[in-house]
């Protein structure tokens, strides 16, 4: 089998520290999977880097599993930084190798089952208030009718969000219940958050919380010009030291998913109560970065690696 080109292996020299697949997206990885895959390398990890695009189930190798650069062998660990984006049945694959990895013993970050709580926002959602953590007034169902229906009965506007999406994309304030979009726009499923922004508002501000192995590693505050607050879309990082309450919320959010690290968001609404809002399983943290001190990468790879050595000694 032919190893695809952006398939890297470094090995600090000398090093027999253990073999770590990092899976980035298609084209060889971005500003973040660059400085992960430097920060394993230089604490002595040998770091493949490949995409879960180019892995493989295959029957003819004892372990079942193909990834590019192992010769079969399996991975002492995974760090998943990218799924990347495909067909539902390309998905579907990547993540049944994700959970192959977990079930033949591979320490995986975040493992699937984490990435799929958090990239369904319905299923996150869901997992907060079962943790009892305050959330938005919140529908998922399927159907233009039913979310009409709770359009209607917020007598307010309400925010309608993709079930699957990230940065802001795809994010729409709906003032009346016939503005909603059409079907085919949100595959028929709506999901549909009161608008907790007041009408005279001018300054929109929610907050970021990195959360890694039980504790914040940095936060901060996206300050917008408009009411989608995230960076992607415009909205200012500004560093900030998070209140008790702040950092409960995000470390509970992430425990109720499982998470081994997360980027957790938090809104206020009119009343000024703190609310969980979503979590990323694979957050970015370029934005963050330029408001902290802490270096993200390079303890996210120390929290990595003390997990897989915790895992190994068990």
């Amino acid at each position: 089998m032919t190893t695809p080109p952006f398939s890297i292996s470094l090995r600090a020299p000398g090093s027999r520290g253990p073999r770590i697949v990092l899976f980035v997206e298609d084209g060889g990885g971005d500003w973040h999977a660059r400085r992960l895959r430097e920060a394993l390398q230089a604490r002595g990890a040998q770091v493949i880097t490949t995409c879960l695009k180019f892995c493989a189930f295959d029957t003819r190798l004892q372990s079942g599993i193909h990834i590019p650069g192992f010769d079969g062998d399996l991975p002492d660990g995974a760090f998943v930084r990218s799924v990347s984006t495909g067909s539902l049945e390309q998905i579907t694959l990547r993540l049944g190798i994700l959970h192959a990895l977990r079930e033949s013993g591979v320490r995986v970050w975040n493992d699937a089952r984490v990435i799929e709580r958090c990239v369904d926002k319905s299923t996150a959602t869901f997992f907060f208030q079962k943790a009892g953590l305050p959330v938005p007034v919140t529908r998922a169902a399927e159907g233009i009718e039913a979310a009409r229906a709770f359009a209607a009965a917020e007598g307010r506007p309400v925010v309608v969000k993709p079930l699957f999406g990230s940065q802001g994309n795809g994010v729409r304030r709906v003032e009346a219940p016939d503005q909603l979009p059409d079907a085919v726009e949100v595959g028929d499923v709506y999901y549909v958050q009161r608008y907790l922004r007041g009408a005279a508002d001018t300054r929109f501000e929610d907050w970021r919380l990195f959360v890694s192995r039980g504790r914040v590693l940095a936060a901060m505050s996206r300050v917008g010009r408009t009411w989608i607050t995230n960076v992607h879309q415009g909205a200012e990082p500004v560093g900030i030291e998070t209140d008790p309450e702040m950092s409960h919320l995000a470390l509970e959010a992430a425990r109720a998913i499982g998470a081994d690290y997360a980027g957790v968001d938090l809104i206020r609404d009119e009343a000024g109560r703190l609310l969980v809002l979503e979590i990323n399983s694979n957050p970015a943290w370029k934005g963050l970065q330029g408001v902290t001190d802490v270096n993200i990468a390079w303890t996210l790879a120390d929290d990595f690696l003390a997990a897989l050595a915790e895992k190994t000694s068990a």
